[in-house]
């Protein structure tokens, strides 16, 4: 009976999630981020960044396929977010990731958001 009323609630948790239709939008932005490195990037960050703490967990799915140059777009957005709930992802992102400027960006953000925190 717990097992049926934990899926249930979880049913209805992700139904209400993306019912108000952002996961294409997110994810739409986030294609041009991860894809492109031209004039369409900064608009794009824009908008993804106006969906604040919507667009964390589908940018953080991103960050495991995008090239180098997508993670930074994607890290510049979790720091115009400026959520904390991507502290975690961008900890992961400075102490593992492959290319040496991807974490420096990752651990500057995090360098940053610690100095404004202790201000």
């Amino acid at each position: 009976m717990k097992r049926l009323f934990v899926a249930l609630l979880l049913a209805g948790t992700l139904a209400t999630a993306c019912e108000d239709g952002s996961h294409g939008d997110i994810g739409d932005e986030i294609n041009i981020l991860i894809r492109r490195n031209d004039a369409l990037v900064p608009p794009a960050m824009d908008r993804l960044a106006a969906f604040k703490r919507a667009a964390i967990p589908q940018m953080e799915t991103s960050l495991h396929t995008a090239a180098p140059a997508g993670r930074q777009h994607l890290i510049t957005v979790f720091a115009r977010i400026g959520d904390s709930e991507a502290v975690p992802i961008l900890r992961h992102v400075a102490l593992f990731d492959v290319t040496p400027e991807v974490r420096a960006a990752a651990e500057a953000v995090l360098t940053r958001w610690a100095g404004e925190r202790s201000a």
